[in-house]
């Protein structure tokens, strides 16, 4: 890769995040400008799916909004994402969840993962 952009990326890198895996339930703040004034808008969803790595890594987030589903993909390492938050921690078997795509209702429950103490 050139030097340039890895000494670029580099800054972004350092930011802490939580472990992220699909089926886990997030908040995600992204920063939003509207004409002059910038604000924090949250997106609660499901991972779909995780892509790519360092700098390039990206999360894809669905959320059923007014009974449509919504998808957005993060990149995780922008700067234009704040924080992200684990609501909730998924016990899935499958690295993609796109079956997802085509249930409506109480089909899309994830189990929730007990974590050992």
């Amino acid at each position: 890769m050139n030097p340039i952009v890895e000494n670029l990326g580099k800054q972004y890198l350092d930011k802490e995040l939580p472990e992220l895996n699909p089926g886990d339930t997030v908040k995600v703040f992204v920063r939003i400008v509207e004409g002059n004034k910038e604000r924090t808008q949250a997106f609660e969803g499901t991972i779909l799916k995780k892509r790519g790595s360092g700098i390039g890594k990206t999360i894809t987030v669905r959320k059923i909004f007014q009974g449509v589903g919504v998808e957005r993909v993060f990149p995780v390492y922008s700067p234009r994402v704040e924080k992200i938050t684990v609501v909730r921690r998924g016990d899935v078997k499958r690295a993609k969840l796109y079956y997802l795509r085509e249930r409506s209702g109480k089909a899309t429950r994830i189990r929730e993962k007990i974590e050992k103490k």
